[in-house]
């Protein structure tokens, strides 16, 4: 028996839970950060410069997303059409946050720093979790 085989599973496994773990940091990062909106929605409106009720609708979705991200990253097998509709929420996310800071908003300071800032990090877990699984899907097994 050859080595490339085992060489094989071990690489997709390696994969699989890097996904899982790209997923579940998402998933964590999203849902604090919904729960912060709700929990705080006044205080961190005005630091930011943000609509208070509009932060506590972003909350709320974040929560129920990150709820969603965190069910995908549970799974084993995190599956495909999931996991791709998580990348191009993410990416979706990214550019409507920055459209919001230059055309929606008048954000602080604060949020001038704070939107880019959040929307870098939520492009970095679509890239992590993008590579994953093209490495999972395309036989990089």
């Amino acid at each position: 028996m050859s080595a490339t085989p085992l060489a094989g599973i071990t690489h997709t496994t390696g994969l699989q839970v890097a996904l899982r773990r790209f997923l579940a940091l998402d998933a964590l990062v999203t849902t604090g950060n919904g729960l912060a909106y709700l929990a705080f929605s006044a205080p961190l409106g005005r630091l930011l410069g943000v609509d208070s009720t509009t932060l506590l609708v972003l909350g709320a979705i974040l929560a129920l997303y990150g709820a969603g991200v965190g069910w995908v990253a549970s799974r084993r097998r995190p599956p495909v059409l999931p996991v791709r509709l998580v990348i191009e929420t993410n990416c979706l996310w990214v550019a409507l946050s920055l459209a919001s800071a230059l055309l929606w908003f008048t954000p602080t300071v604060a949020g001038a720093v704070w939107i880019p800032a959040q929307a870098l990090v939520v492009a970095g877990f679509a890239l992590a979790q993008w590579l994953a699984l093209r490495g999972v899907a395309s036989g990089d097994q």
